[in-house]
């Protein structure tokens, strides 16, 4: 923490923040280069005799919750998730000076929701916390803040709909989320977006919450937002842990984002009594990284 302290001791404190200027809320990112130094190196590359999507979901098909979660973390930390993935794009968060200086914070994030297969044949995988949280600890990332998750809402390239599921027994089911990922893909199709395009509205988010120090043995969602940019799903933590149903995605946060442009690990800006501000609604989140790895 020490480093981002004297970053902002060499541009001075700062009051006020905003998700994104109307440029970037328009979906106009600021240097998307920064960004590709950091890709998800630590995934391995993905092999020829991986299973694609459509498979994976026939070999999980009878498998809920921890089981399930258990073949997803084992099929993505193998390496066989699609190749976009691979490629985060940078949102920016911003903050200012009472004088007026602007403090920019871009984070660098998957375009699109955690996947197993390839680019042609790939399938969306919600997970419960812990598996979520193992996957992100693992591979050095984190997952987003209720903040972070609106702003890559508003940055979105591409931003569709909810499509909301009838809310059955089967809501958790294998079946019930590779329908509901059939139905997204129909969506960006009709876009005409790429893949790497950072898309968003198509799930609610697993989040980072300083609500899970006490609601132990919890999961914290939100978001799912509408055209509007109303989220349907404020941040709830009624779910237990393993709970994941077909509208629950897992969004990977790189470990490094960068203040004015200057790398700093995530975690010390999360947990920056003032820098924190940018990045969550809930103010610092100490030793995020440790709140990480407690939830799987």
């Amino acid at each position: 923490m020490r480093n981002v302290l004297l970053a902002l001791c060499a541009i001075g404190i700062w009051t006020g923040v905003h998700s994104a200027s109307p440029a970037m809320a328009s979906g106009v990112t600021a240097k998307p280069t920064r960004c590709a130094l950091d890709q998800i190196a630590t995934l391995p590359a993905r092999s020829s005799k991986s299973r694609p999507g459509s498979g994976f979901v026939q070999d999980v098909r009878n498998l809920s919750g921890a089981a399930r979660d258990a073949a997803v973390t084992e099929q993505v930390l193998s390496g066989n998730v699609p190749e976009f993935l691979r490629k985060l794009v940078p949102v920016t968060l911003s903050g200012t000076r009472p004088e007026g200086q602007r403090i920019d914070v871009e984070i660098c994030v998957t375009p699109d929701y955690l996947a197993v297969g390839d680019n042609s044949d790939f399938v969306r995988v919600p997970v419960g916390l812990p598996a979520a949280a193992g996957i992100a600890a693992d591979l050095g990332f984190m997952l987003p803040t209720t903040k972070m998750v609106d702003a890559i809402y508003a940055q979105a390239d591409l931003r569709l709909p909810p499509a909301p599921m009838p809310p059955t027994a089967q809501m958790a089911s294998t079946d019930y989320f590779w329908r509901h990922h059939a139905t997204v893909e129909e969506q960006r199709g009709r876009a005409g977006q790429v893949a790497t395009a950072l898309t968003a509205g198509q799930k609610k988010d697993i989040v980072l919450s300083n609500r899970l120090r006490t609601k132990v043995g919890r999961v914290a969602i939100y978001g799912w937002h509408r055209l509007n940019g109303k989220p349907i799903q404020p941040l709830s933590t009624v779910h237990g842990a393993y709970y994941a149903d077909y509208s629950h995605g897992v969004r990977l946060v790189s470990g490094t984002a960068f203040v004015n442009g200057t790398p700093y690990p995530l975690a010390e800006i999360l947990e920056d009594p003032q820098l924190s501000q940018i990045l969550s609604n809930e103010g610092p989140i100490p030793n995020s990284t440790g709140l990480l790895v407690s939830f799987r």
